[in-house]
């Protein structure tokens, strides 16, 4: 069976670069870094330093399989983006899209539950205890307006 080179290879409803390699490849996927792409490859039987077009699809699949639950693959739970879930109180690892879906339900919960953090987020205002009183004016702030002269 010859392996033919691809040059762009979908893994997690995400297109990758065939060209790189599999450890700095993966990384192109949000909630991806470089450390838990290098350890999602050695979990799937795979070499990082190889190149992602010569992958062949078995060893595709078990890439995603690894991205899907990463913990049943033996990934330590301080890896994973998603320690003790409130809803399910499981340590999960969410990528792409649904990364930025959970963080905007976060926030819409703290919003609900009139957190400060909530509160903050509700009004625009800076959330994370950074400065308000010189930066973060981006169209908020009203300089002085002259009339229009006679």
């Amino acid at each position: 069976m010859s392996r033919e080179f691809r040059h762009i290879i979908r893994v997690a409803d995400t297109d990758l670069d065939g060209t790189r390699k599999v450890g700095h490849s993966l990384s192109g996927i949000k909630g991806i870094g470089t450390r838990l792409a290098n350890v999602i490859a050695v979990k799937a039987g795979v070499d990082p330093e190889a190149r992602l077009g010569v992958l062949s699809d078995d060893e595709v699949e078990r890439i995603e399989d690894v991205i899907k639950d990463p913990s049943k693959h033996g990934v330590p739970s301080w890896f994973l983006n998603r320690a003790k879930d409130v809803g399910t109180g499981r340590h999960t690892h969410l990528v792409g899209p649904s990364l930025d879906l959970q963080a905007k339900f976060d926030v819409e919960e703290m919003k609900k539950v009139r957190s400060w953090r909530g509160y903050r987020h509700a009004y625009g205002l800076k959330a994370r205890g950074q400065r308000t009183r010189t930066t973060g004016r981006t169209k908020k702030s009203m300089v002085v307006k002259r009339k229009r002269g006679r």
